[in-house]
């Protein structure tokens, strides 16, 4: 399965240095994006990894905080992250850049090789965190109730999340659904 890095960044000699960067180093050609809409058009369960600047972070933050376990703040002065937000201080180059974009494809590995969510469990934990019920899900996808219930199951399993409002809150925080 082929990796996916978005760039989207105000300064377009940057985000074409940072291209540059991704491709030399992980053999990735990485999407430069010059607006949120063109990220919004991009299939969320596609994208591994979005780096931005602070400026897109703060102006779009209702786009980037669903997103912002798979998101890269770049910052050109030191800054006291919260630990929620994944901020990267690019002021000594490209190593640490590098280093954070190291840790976010090998997490991709990592889950690649656990396998989380498949296609259709994807689909009926979209259709869940929209407030369906389980006949309206097996008539929406044309499947059996007990095919739902075998789903849902497997999303319980596989996440470790039982209730409606843990699986909506995992499916907003990982771009399956958008906030409204």
């Amino acid at each position: 399965m082929s990796r996916q890095v978005v760039i989207i960044l105000h300064n377009a000699m940057e985000a074409a240095g940072l291209r540059r960067v991704i491709d030399d180093t992980f053999g990735i050609d990485a999407h430069v994006l010059h607006t949120i809409d063109q990220l919004l058009r991009l299939p969320a369960d596609h994208i591994d990894v979005v780096v931005t600047d602070a400026q897109h972070f703060v102006e779009n933050l209702r786009t980037f905080l669903p997103r912002k376990a798979r998101t890269i703040v770049l910052v050109d002065k030191p800054a006291l992250g919260d630990g929620d937000i994944n901020i990267v201080d690019t002021l000594h180059g490209t190593e640490p850049i590098v280093d954070a974009l190291s840790a976010f494809l090998d997490e991709k590995d990592d889950e690649t090789s656990a396998s989380l969510l498949s296609q259709r469990e994807i689909e009926v934990l979209r259709l869940v965190a929209s407030g369906m019920i389980n006949k309206q899900i097996a008539d929406t996808l044309n499947i059996s109730i007990n095919t739902v219930l075998t789903h849902r199951k497997n999303i319980t399993a596989k996440l470790g999340i039982k209730s409606v409002s843990g699986l909506s809150f995992y499916a907003m925080m990982n771009g399956i659904i958008d906030p409204k």
